[in-house]
């Protein structure tokens, strides 16, 4: 371990070839479709460039980002891919994303009329709205404007829609937006669609169109919660052991003890905490369990408050050789993917890898 590395109490390690795998496994799934990726949130928290780096060498040319500044920074590693910027035109922006080559999705009539006076002749997406109501024209717009020659000032180069419970198997929600957006399509037969997001690639009810969007399945997530993951792992996450202590029965831990020993314990402090990204409500209490970390092929629960910089774990089932100080546990790997420590700290995947902080000793391999 070099100097710089034992400086950081945790390591979070992003295998680039596991994210090009995940990437080709979901082309295949749409083979006449192109495979673009959605790496918005600083790809989901693995980074941007990285990501972008990685999967433009792979052959993707299509992303998807929420911001302008997510934008730029993807323009500046893939200098002739396709940008598409999903949170639609802020007023006053349509320059900042001409000089980029940034193509807006557009939302509203509105942010039509705006790009129309700035980027007439420069593509753009429209996004159509089939049960999200959250942004996007409604069907009834998007007909009005299809029939009245509303849209034809635009050099529309997207139709686009987002499902709502595409991992949800079953979901009649799922099918009522695949009928919708059908009848959208047939309103704009010379120009690309996209409907398929992560989960949508494994739906035998909804057509691959001409672009897919995955997002969260590149960086290893469930698309499909019902059945088993199909996906490679991406992120890895250790953290070190600061300190241990033996503690005797009815001990109360952590701030405003919410949690006591039950018969004598011995516990670790590890060197990561809610400031790098780890769900204060992954806390383990007296009546309701928290998160896990591996200590070597043993799962030790969390006990009491996950802290800032810390979190406290019950190790007394682990070889005391590897629960010592300056050992490592595993808080994301192995059988505790990201949707399993979600699920432990009441939340979702999603939002485990977008909070991933920046204090961590990044490590990249592969891709």
């Amino acid at each position: 371990m070099s100097e710089t590395t034992a400086e950081f109490g945790a390591t979070l390690t992003i295998d680039l070839g596991a994210l090009v795998d995940n990437w080709r496994l979901l082309s295949r799934r749409a083979p006449r479709a192109e495979c673009g990726a959605v790496v918005k949130a600083d790809g989901y928290g693995c980074g941007i460039e990285p990501v972008v780096a990685a999967l433009y060498r792979a052959g993707c040319h299509s992303f998807f980002v929420a911001h302008i500044s997510e934008a730029r920074r993807v323009r500046r590693i893939a200098p002739d891919a396709i940008i598409y910027v999903l949170n639609g035109l802020l007023p006053g922006t349509a320059d900042a994303l001409l000089s980029i080559d940034a193509r807006p999705v557009l939302g509203s009539r509105e942010e039509i009329d705006e790009w129309d006076k700035r980027g007439r002749q420069r593509p753009c997406a429209i996004h159509i709205d089939t049960g999200m109501n959250r942004l996007g024209l409604n069907l009834a717009e998007a007909r009005d404007l299809q029939a009245g020659g509303g849209l034809d000032m635009l050099a529309l180069g997207l139709v686009m829609s987002h499902f709502t419970s595409a991992e949800v198997d079953g979901d009649p929600a799922t099918r009522r937006q695949v009928f919708s957006f059908a009848e959208i399509a047939d309103l704009f037969p010379d120009v690309s669609k996209s409907l398929l997001n992560s989960s949508g690639h494994f739906l035998d009810i909804a057509p691959a169109y001409d672009l897919t969007r995955p997002g969260y399945a590149l960086y290893g997530g469930n698309p499909i919660p019902h059945q088993p993951n199909p996906m490679n792992p991406v992120v890895s996450v250790k953290a070190r052991i600061i300190q241990t202590r033996d503690v005797p029965d009815g001990t109360a831990v952590g701030y405003n003890g919410r949690w006591h020993a039950r018969g004598r314990r011995r516990l670790a402090t590890i060197h990561l905490g809610y400031a790098d990204g780890y769900p204060r409500n992954g806390s383990g209490i007296d009546m309701l369990p928290g998160g896990q970390a591996l200590v070597g092929d043993v799962l030790c629960p969390f006990v009491g408050t996950v802290s800032m910089d810390l979190i406290i774990l019950d190790v007394t089932e682990a070889s005391p050789t590897l629960a010592a100080r300056g050992g490592e546990v595993t808080l994301i790997g192995g059988e505790l993917d990201v949707d399993r420590v979600a699920q432990a700290a009441k939340t979702v995947g999603y939002e485990m890898l977008t909070n991933l902080g920046r204090r961590y000793n990044r490590v990249y391999v592969g891709g």
